[in-house]
């Protein structure tokens, strides 16, 4: 059976708006006024990676310390940590797998401290290992941190099932030939997860909880 590995926010915790919120503030603070929608499509990929692109087209002459900012962005979404929950069906869905003997793991950008808090959110079977923005070089659309979930898995790359909600997820699973499952649950719309490299699409954890057989796994 393949492995599989999960991206955390938009995927199986209902998080990405609240990232969303957190930058514009972040960001607007600075003086960096960038319309939401363009920090929406980026979420996903390193505060460092997104913030530089948006820096070049928004304010390419303004000097900021990435690295505080990120620190700012942190500290705005452990605010808001109580308002955010699990995405329906995650905590059944990563039960049903750990209980077919299935290996799984968690692999974010997000960084140790804050994913440790939004994993409070929900049941994570014993021995399930997660990776973090901590634990790889680079972030998505690198396929680094998929690649150190897969290793602490000792299963190849390209064993591996990935799902996560952004395109960037898809990129990175394309990259070193894992099969690519889009979640809508971030907000990206269909097409462009299928363009990303989507094998399937879902609405949330419990849609694909229901067709796992689409992809190879036992269902319930």
């Amino acid at each position: 059976m393949p492995a599989v590995l999960f991206d955390l926010d938009g995927t199986l915790i209902d998080s990405v708006y609240e990232h969303v919120q957190a930058w514009w503030n972040t960001l607007n603070q600075a003086g960096i006024l960038v319309p939401k929608w363009m920090i929406h499509r980026r979420v996903g990929m390193s505060g460092k990676s997104f913030v530089t692109e948006l820096l070049r087209e928004f304010a390419p002459k303004k000097k900021v310390n990435i690295a505080r900012l990120e620190k700012e962005h942190d500290a705005r979404i452990v605010a808001a940590v109580s308002q955010i929950q699990p995405l329906r069906g995650t905590n059944d869905l990563l039960k049903h797998l750990h209980r077919s003997k299935i290996r799984i793991a968690i692999a974010t950008t997000g960084n140790r401290k804050q994913t440790s808090l939004l994993l409070k959110k929900i049941t994570v079977p014993d021995g399930t290992p997660v990776l973090t923005g901590d634990d790889a070089e680079k972030a998505k659309p690198s396929p680094d941190i998929f690649m150190a979930a897969a290793e602490s898995l000792k299963v190849r790359l390209s064993d591996c099932i990935i799902v996560g909600d952004s395109v960037w997820d898809l990129l990175a699973a394309g990259r070193k030939g894992a099969l690519g499952v889009g979640m809508l649950s971030g907000g990206y719309g269909e097409e462009e997860l299928h363009r990303a490299g989507a094998f399937r699409i879902y609405s949330d954890p419990q849609d694909m909880l229901l067709h796992l057989e689409q992809l190879g796994l036992p269902g319930q």
